[in-house]
């Protein structure tokens, strides 16, 4: 399958948590690590964020760095990458202020969570990938948006996304910045949600490159395949 090349970057604790147990929108990462996280956002053609994510945060990061937003025109690209809201039932709150950023909106969602956006406006695009019980169909999403000329796509969660991607052995490579501090909890959310892997069945990393700025480090890796 011809799919866009796909990349995840999180932000988590020293503990491995991406937000507290009562998913607070206050991100914890550094001016460094929001720099970092807008420079791998500039590089995408999507951004792909899940509804659970957009409920909480009710904003996305634009690119609003002068020199990132010259690259992009300097590549041929508009000066926004699409952000995508991943939905199964599209239940999202049109008036969560991401629908009020001048940025271009698009769902990917079901049959189901087609018709409740088809009479409101919010999204300038729906696409659907029903995958029956499965909720959507990740491999034909894919390729739709490869079909449209999408070549990169950048991961920013939450967790159940990741989770439902990396099963579906569609991420190629993981940023993850860790974080200097300890937020614990049985229930506070981590980077890969969803039933988990069998520990022989884990998907295997391969790393690319580490660099430490202050107290954070910034880790790069690639996903082994056979």
């Amino acid at each position: 399958m011809t799919r866009p090349h796909t990349t995840a970057i999180l932000a988590m604790s020293a503990d491995g948590k991406i937000t507290d147990a009562a998913r607070s929108p206050t991100l914890f990462g550094s001016p460094n690590d929001k720099a970092h996280l807008e420079t791998q956002v500039a590089l995408a053609d999507v951004i792909l964020v899940g509804a659970t994510t957009i409920r909480h945060g009710e904003t996305v990061l634009p690119v609003t760095n002068p020199e990132l937003l010259k690259q992009r025109e300097q590549q041929g690209q508009p000066p926004q990458p699409i952000q995508i809201i991943c939905s199964r039932n599209a239940e999202i709150n049109p008036q969560l202020k991401f629908f009020s950023q001048p940025i271009p909106r698009w769902l990917l969602t079901t049959r189901e969570g087609a018709k409740r956006w088809e009479q409101q406006p919010g999204f300038d695009r729906i696409l659907v990938a029903d995958g029956g019980d499965k909720g959507i169909d990740w491999h034909a999403a894919f390729s739709e948006m490869a079909q449209l000329g999408l070549e990169r796509i950048a991961v920013l969660g939450g967790g159940e996304l990741v989770a439902s991607l990396v099963a579906e052995d569609l991420i190629d490579e993981f940023w993850f910045t860790l974080c200097p501090l300890i937020i614990g909890g049985a229930v506070a959310p981590t980077p890969v949600e969803g039933a988990g892997f069998l520990t022989v069945q884990a998907p295997r990393l391969e790393l690319l490159s580490v660099s430490q700025v202050e107290h954070e480090l910034f880790l790069h890796y690639r996903r082994q395949r056979k």
